[in-house]
């Protein structure tokens, strides 16, 4: 038996992986991989039955995993960010879900005949977009910045209060199957939010303390804050049952409310703990679909219930969030037209599935089915659909011709600035604090962290970025920059740029990647990323001058002969970063990049 628990356990991260790395191939949400692994793995083929392998661990290990996402979705809910972003995203995430909560539960009461205490948490589960499964698609729609931003940020708020909504109401649920009369009822839900609330604000509050008075050593902070999480989950739910997962979400709403903590670190390793977890977890959750559930799936009452999410409760919150802004009609059917669901509704309807049948609801083991065809509906319908729509309402972004540029040092911010007074989309990366503190005080859009984060994934706005620049002093992060981004931009799109000296470059080589695998060498040959600081440090600037029949590029060489040249806007406005193996030159019509010394008595 151990063997064969063994080699699940190898089969089951073999299919994680594999879901995962198919999805970065083809560019869709992993999600929809997971659950179709999970599917074949269980029910189709009945190799892998996860009730009978792992007993009564199933649930424990479902619980705790459930908790870590609720709790790393909740990590990045700051209040202030819902102030932050127009009345559009505010009333979204505010009065906008209980559109989409009434909806989703009418439908499921009356299409799919769930009793209307599951009707209403089903309901609940469905507020939640879920950044994991916007971002891919805003990549692969690649609307107007204004539509993105308000799909990203909806996402990225909506997800820990969706998950909020649907724990008091799962809370609710509980306590009236507990106590028989209504006062009874209100009287243990009081108690479950009541004891769910102060546990997350004391553990909140304790946590952060810690944290600030240093009283941990750095190394220590992430195991930490999982074992907080996993104390705060056990002590709420022995307290009062079924708290515990509100104690972990007010837990990380607290902290990441708090603006003297960093949680930058933490939040890394947390996604990073979520991604294993979620991958296993949607495996196994579909493996326990039944055979008899599977035409359930794609029975009418499910996608009649798929049919009222995406064309009735969807248009409804848009038309209500957006009336009297300055949105377009046409930007208001794009917005009302993607919604996909993710990993958070199919994590909670499958734990509280779990919770509602060993409650005697008999009905609830259709929630997971049920949810899961709303997840793989929208996002299928979605992918193929949403493109061709906001196409055709003439609301798609420009072709992306913006710069990211990794490295936040002097000549990354110079030439940041220099594109961003040209009217370019340019966004700096940089996780020197002290690089990104500088370049957001020139006005410089910055994100802080790793480019190629999970965090990223979901905060980091490549709205029409169109080419990389890795320059950063770190030349692994450089090669990581340009195998991540090369499949999504195409390699000719990413350069690069050696830190150091050609000696120091003979020893980077050995730990590099191989050439087919790097971005394309950025400027003339001899440049590093030392050298141009140095000179933006000395005073050398960097302009931007138009060329003309009158006016050429051997004349303003001739003039400037010390001068520089990094790159280019053509005769249509697109950048163009100089390379080695370029063969284009500047002519008349374009504007060109010259990195030039500082004019004599200049400098004091």
């Amino acid at each position: 038996m151990n063997v064969d628990v063994t080699m699940l356990a190898a089969g089951v991260g073999a299919l994680a992986l594999a879901a995962q790395w198919l999805a970065w191939r083809v560019g869709l949400p992993s999600i929809l991989f997971l659950i179709a692994f999970g599917l074949l793995a269980g029910p189709v083929s009945g190799w892998l039955q996860p009730d009978r392998v792992l007993g009564e661990l199933l649930f424990p290990f479902v619980s705790f995993a459930v908790a870590i996402i609720l709790f790393e979705g909740s990590l990045t809910l700051e209040l202030r960010e819902i102030r932050g972003h127009g009345e559009v995203v505010r009333r979204m995430v505010g009065s906008g879900f209980l559109v989409t909560w009434l909806v989703s539960a009418l439908a499921a009461h009356y299409l799919a005949g769930l009793a209307w205490e599951l009707a209403f948490l089903f309901g609940a589960i469905m507020i939640v977009t879920g950044p994991t499964v916007i971002a891919p698609l805003l990549r692969a729609v690649r609307p107007n910045a204004r539509i993105a931003s308000i799909l990203r940020w909806e996402g990225i708020l909506i997800d820990p209060i969706g998950a909020l909504l649907a724990v008091v109401v799962f809370n609710v649920i509980i306590a009236s199957r507990l106590a028989e009369a209504l006062g009874g009822t209100l009287l243990l839900a009081a108690e479950m939010l009541a004891v769910g609330t102060l546990i997350g604000l004391a553990a909140g509050w304790g946590w952060a303390r810690i944290l600030r008075a240093d009283a941990l050593p750095v190394h220590l902070h992430n195991m930490g804050t999982l074992m907080i999480v996993f104390v705060s989950f056990a002590l709420a739910n022995m307290l009062v049952h079924e708290s515990g997962l509100l104690a972990v979400t007010i837990m990380g709403i607290w902290l990441a409310n708090d603006e003297e903590l960093h949680l930058d670190d933490i939040l890394n390793f947390k996604e990073s703990l979520s991604l294993v977890l979620i991958s296993v977890l949607f495996i196994l959750l579909a493996a326990r679909i039944q055979p008899a559930q599977l035409p359930y799936l794609v029975s009418w009452p499910a996608l009649g219930v798929l049919a009222a999410v995406l064309w009735i409760a969807r248009p409804l919150k848009v038309w209500l969030a957006a009336r009297g802004s300055e949105l377009s009609l046409q930007e208001k059917l794009a917005l009302a037209w993607i919604a996909p669901r993710g990993i958070v509704a199919a994590a909670i309807s499958a734990l509280f599935a779990f919770r509602l049948e060993e409650a005697g609801y008999s009905e609830a083991g259709l929630m997971v089915p049920l949810t899961f065809t709303v997840i793989a509906g929208t996002v299928i319908w979605q992918s193929i659909s949403a493109g061709p729509v906001v196409r055709a309402l003439g609301v798609a972004a420009p072709p992306p011709h913006g710069l990211l540029i990794v490295g936040g040092g002097p000549f990354a911010r110079a030439l940041a600035e220099e594109l961003k007074e040209a009217g370019l989309t340019v966004l700096l990366v940089t996780s020197a604090w002290d690089e990104a503190r500088a370049a957001r005080m020139a006005g410089i859009p910055t994100y802080f962290g790793n480019p190629l984060s999970d965090h990223a994934e979901r905060y980091m706005d490549l709205t029409g970025i169109g080419q990389v620049l890795a320059i950063s002093r770190r030349p692994s992060l450089n090669d990581l920059v340009c195998r991540g981004f090369a499949p999504e931009l195409g390699r000719r799109n990413i350069y690069v740029l050696p830190p150091g000296a050609a000696a120091d470059r003979r020893a980077e080589d050995k730990h590099s990647l191989a050439a087919p695998f790097r971005g394309r060498r950025a400027f003339a040959e001899g440049l590093t990323i030392a050298r141009l600081d140095s000179l933006v440090r000395e005073g050398w600037e960097l302009r931007t001058t138009g060329l003309s029949d009158d006016f050429s590029l051997e004349q303003l060489l001739a003039q400037q002969p010390e001068s520089i040249l990094l790159a280019a806007f053509d005769e249509d406005g697109v950048l163009r970063l100089l390379a080695a193996d370029d063969d284009w030159r500047p002519d008349s019509g374009w504007s060109v990049i010259t990195l030039r010394p500082p004019e004599p008595g200049s400098q004091s």
